[in-house]
Order: structure tokens, then C-alpha cells, then sequence
């Protein structure tokens, strides 16, 4: 096993105390391989935490920390959490987030975030999170990548799910269909493929990664007849990228498309949209896709499942995603894996 001095400290969020994250985290933390690439740290609520240790029956128990360095000196079968957090019963009901509870999710990404850009912790893995419950508490954020992308000072980020198979990475994110066309600019998608070049060869080790670029529309615009940005956006960005040295082609229908990504012909893909990208890939990665944010200063990795609240408080949520957001969160952060 490395030297504990050497495995690289990952601060895991709690995520929405009322849905799964805590209880996915218990299950994840019980595997073996974790204590192997590296030190866990929650960021999170203590009570939150102990009820979902005795929901899931697990045979660990809590070790409240005050500093993230005291992580590496927990003793085995103990979970090291900082907690930021002291919620009442009223904001811990399953299913039923609170104001209360939506600033405490915001302070455990601040807080991860910190630790990260500070270097007292190597990367971030985030459990889900109600960004509604953020919202009622003043915190406006589509999502944990655009937070992110603010307390590390950067515009220049791209959100990409990735599972053995298929990496894809998303021009645009969290937006509403009707605003998609008007967002995909030849700067957006020039960025989106510098970003994911590099952000795969990281992932992946290969150096010279080949990507796909998906169309926007139908039948890559069929020639001017359903939409031009293939012709005026998409391409023009794809030969810019081309002249910069990376291997990227395109554009290509999202239809046909990602029967020969799944085959490994491609490294990566960059949709236009959301759901363009991300129902394919967890049609193949529903369990064990990985959110990364590329082009962030930090490494933040998350699993690619909401908050569940039906399953939440029952343990029988599945931890699979988290364990292996954790387990590239460690690998890219250099971890000696046995």
C-alpha cells in the first residue's frame, strides 16, 4: 500500500443532506480501494452524516476533524468529516430540501473549493445537489460547475461525463432548448475542443486523442435546409482546431454518431447540448459515468445522477458513481494505485 504522506487528499461534498449523498458516500467509503489511492475527507454535517452511517448499517463510524491535514491520521474504519454545517431536524427531512439546507450545499462546494485552491486538498469529488434548494437560498447558480467556474476565477471550463467508453464533453450546459442556437458561437465551440483535447489526453494518457464534433442539427444541417451552423459555426471551429494540431472531425450527426464512438473509434465528443451528448452516454454509463469539470485550476470530479429522493433514507442507493468519481478524482491527481 503507498505511504499514507503520498495518496492524495480528496475532499468529498456531502451534497443535499435530503437526498442520497450522504448514504451513497458511507457505501462508497466501506470499499476497500478507496484507503488504497487515497486519504477521504467529507465536507459536510455531522448529523446528517451519523444517520446515514446507521440507515446503511455500516460498520464505520465518524471522526470529526477541526483541520483537513487531520484526515491522514484517522484510523482505519472511521470517516474523517469537516463539518461546515450544524442543520436542524426541519432541514434534514428525505426529499425536502429547505433554504437552510441549500446554503449548507453551498458552503461544502466553497469550502472543497478552498481547500483545493489552497492545495491542502489534491482534488474534489461532489456528491448531487438540489440547485433549487441552493437558489431559495440566494445562491444563483445553474449548477455546481458554473459555481465552480466563479470561486476559481475562470470562463475558460467545460463540463464533460465520462465512463470507460464514452467521454462528452457539452458546449453549452444547463440551458433551456429554445436558447441553444444563439449560444453555440464559433468561440464556444473553439474552446470546448482546445479544453477536451487536453482534458482527455489528461484523463487518458493518450497524446494525441482523436475527437468527434457532433452537429447541431438534424442531419448536420442537410445542407443549409435545416440551419446553418455547420456551415458558418461548427466547421469553421473544427478546421481552426485542426490547425492548431489536434485531431478533431467534423461535424457529425448525433444519430449515427455514437454507434462508432462506443466502439472506440473515438477518444472523445463534443455535443452541441445537454441531453445531445448525455442520454446516449448514460444509456451505456448509467452507473459509472464520472462529471469532470475541465479547465478548471483544481480537479473536481461528481458522479452523473441528481439527488434521488425516492431512494433517499432507504441506503439502497447505489454508490457506484461516486466510487468511481473518487477514483479518477485520485488518479488525476497522481495517486500510486496498487
Amino acid at each position: 500500500m503507498p505511504d499514507i504522506s503520498m495518496k492524495p487528499l480528496i475532499a468529498i461534498t456531502m451534497g443535499d443532506p435530503c437526498g442520497v449523498g450522504p448514504e451513497i458516500i458511507v457505501k462508497a467509503l466501506q470499499h476497500p480501494e478507496i484507503a488504497k489511492t487515497c486519504v477521504p475527507l467529507v465536507i459536510g454535517d455531522a448529523i446528517a452524516m451519523a444517520r446515514a452511517v446507521k440507515v446503511c448499517g455500516s460498520p464505520l463510524q465518524l471522526n470529526e476533524i477541526i483541520a483537513p491535514e487531520k484526515a491522514r491520521q484517522a484510523p482505519a474504519g472511521t470517516i474523517p468529516l469537516l463539518s461546515v454545517s450544524l442543520l436542524d431536524t426541519e432541514d434534514l427531512g428525505y426529499g425536502k430540501p429547505t433554504a437552510a439546507s441549500g446554503d449548507a450545499v453551498f458552503r461544502y462546494i466553497c469550502t472543497a473549493a478552498r481547500l483545493c485552491l489552497e492545495g491542502s486538498a489534491a482534488a474534489m469529488a461532489t456528491a448531487p445537489i438540489s440547485k433549487e434548494a441552493m437558489n431559495r437560498a440566494g445562491h444563483d447558480y445553474p449548477g455546481h460547475t458554473e459555481l465552480l467556474a466563479e470561486l476559481c476565477g475562470t470562463s475558460d471550463y467545460v463540463m464533460m461525463l465520462a465512463g470507460d467508453v464514452l467521454r462528452v464533453s457539452l458546449v453549452t450546459i444547463h440551458e433551456a432548448l429554445k436558447d441553444v442556437p444563439g449560444l453555440v458561437s464559433f468561440e464556444r465551440v473553439s474552446k470546448t475542443i482546445r479544453v477536451t483535447e487536453s482534458g482527455v489526453r489528461r484523463l487518458t494518457g493518450i497524446t494525441r486523442p482523436r475527437l468527434a464534433v457532433l452537429a447541431l442539427n438534424p442531419h448536420c444541417g442537410e445542407g443549409g435546409m435545416f440551419g446553418n451552423e455547420e456551415r458558418d459555426i461548427i466547421g469553421p471551429a473544427i478546421q481552426a482546431a485542426q490547425a492548431e494540431g489536434i485531431d478533431a472531425v467534423g461535424p457529425l450527426s448525433a444519430d449515427t454518431l455514437f454507434h462508432f464512438a462506443q466502439q472506440g473509434a473515438y477518444d472523445g465528443v463534443v455535443a452541441m447540448y445537454h441531453d445531445q451528448g448525455l442520454i446516449p452516454l448514460k444509456m451505456l454509463h448509467f452507473d459509472d459515468a464520472v462529471n469532470v469539470t475541465l479547465g478548471l485550476p483544481i480537479i473536481r470530479t461528481s458522479v452523473d445522477h441528481g439527488t434521488a429522493y425516492d431512494l433517499a433514507g432507504t441506503g439502497r442507493a447505489s454508490e457506484n458513481s461516486l466510487l468511481a468519481a473518487i477514483r479518477m478524482a485520485a488518479h488525476m491527481a497522481g495517486s500510486e494505485i496498487e
